[in-house]
């Protein structure tokens, strides 16, 4: 008896776990469509991936849960789509997708009435479902009453805060510039438009953005120089980022001048890094060696850990003796700054890679006490060491 009592609840176990089990429906979105218009109902469409964990965990902690399951077969026509396969391409897009998971709500028009991305708990995601079908709360609504008074910061406010639910922050330039259109360069000094420019702009050319590099005493005052500092930085990762992550060499090119036109040290630095990493992983070791050149010792002379990871390129990469010589001088100044084991190393190397024996031996047996006072494994030096002494 115990025994069948037992393996009931096992079966009963499985069977309700399977019935919680999320399995995205991958119904074709023109069928979806037109079932949704003949419902009366909105569209819900998830566009995920299957390597993305942020996707896996709402579909295995939220989209799997019994009330979310109830609450979206009610009230919408749902459809799951991979990104990564036919209509997912396609409606990533046509949506123009950029983060994941990303969850569209459309009407029988196709018109975007919602929309929301990343990561939610459970009463999150519900009250969001909920959100959107209440039309005062949806994207039609919320725009058309802004752009009857697109001087109305409050309603500005409201359409960007929902706007940003689905959006990335480049996508929230046009209303931004619609609001700020309506204030004058001296209106832009204030504590809310600084929000605005901070939350909204995204153009390094325009007028808005300007201004702020600018009058950038005024704005602290309002805000603070470290904001200030954080929305120069970022408008500079949100230009370039994509474009190196795309391997878009041809835009960045023309990108990183406009970038390089703000003539600052924090976003020198940032574009200094970018390039660094577009040559690295396109390969471009001229490129490489011409932004090193010339502006390791402006933008990277206070970073040891810095200047180790060129040099180690240039042990990898680089070739002529000028250049070689140049990484040396930079390896050197990176011991001064913090003296180690793999600065000393790497020194010893590039010594070895120009042919001078008695320097690579010098910095080699320097990493190899420093090893042995530290006690670590010396199998790398001791390679080296037993490469020149057989010279």
């Amino acid at each position: 008896m115990r025994f069948f009592l037992l393996l009931f609840l096992a079966v009963t176990f499985q069977t309700v776990h399977s019935q919680n089990q999320f399995v995205p429906v991958d119904i074709p979105y023109k069928t979806a469509l037109e079932t949704a218009k003949k419902e009366g109902k909105p569209l819900f469409v998830m566009l995920y991936a299957d390597w993305c964990p942020h996707c896996n965990l709402m579909k295995s902690e939220v989209l799997s849960d019994p009330a979310v399951i109830d609450f979206l077969n009610k009230n919408f026509v749902c459809t799951y789509k991979n990104i990564e396969k036919e209509e997912g391409i396609a409606l990533k897009t046509k949506f123009s997708t950029k983060s994941l998971p990303t969850f569209l709500f459309l009407d029988a028009n196709e018109t975007l009435i919602y929309a929301l991305k990343g990561e939610m708990k459970k009463a999150e995601f519900l009250n969001e479902l909920k959100y959107s079908l209440n039309p005062k709360m949806q994207l039609p609504y919320l725009e058309k009453e802004f752009m009857i008074d697109p001087s109305n910061s409050d309603k500005y406010f409201t359409y960007l805060n929902t706007l940003k639910k689905g959006k990335d922050r480049t996508e929230l330039s046009p209303a931004t510039h619609t609001y700020l259109n309506t204030q004058s360069d001296n209106q832009l000094v204030s504590e809310l438009n600084w929000r605005v420019i901070a939350n909204g702009v995204t153009d390094i050319k325009s007028r808005e953005f300007q201004y702020v590099l600018k009058h950038q005493k005024e704005f602290a005052a309002v805000a603070s120089q470290s904001r200030i500092d954080r929305k120069i930085e970022s408008i500079v990762n949100e230009l370039l980022r994509p474009l190196v992550d795309n391997l878009d060499t041809v835009n960045y090119y023309k990108q990183r001048e406009v970038a390089k036109s703000i003539r600052l040290q924090k976003t020198d630095s940032l574009v200094f890094k970018y390039d660094l990493t577009l040559a690295e992983r396109t390969e471009k070791w001229d490129f490489y060696k011409k932004v090193t050149l010339e502006d390791t010792e402006k933008l990277a002379w206070k970073d040891a850990s810095f200047l180790k990871d060129i040099g180690n390129t240039y042990l990898k990469h680089i070739n002529d003796t000028e250049s070689l010589k140049k990484a040396i001088y930079w390896v050197n100044h990176s011991l001064e700054l913090n003296d180690s084991y793999d600065g000393n190393l790497l020194e010893a190397k590039l010594y070895n890679k120009i042919k001078d024996k008695k320097k690579a031996l010098e910095y080699a047996k320097e990493a190899k006490a420093f090893a042995k006072e530290m006690g670590w494994d010396s199998k790398d030096v001791d390679a080296l060491l037993a490469e020149l002494n057989k010279k």
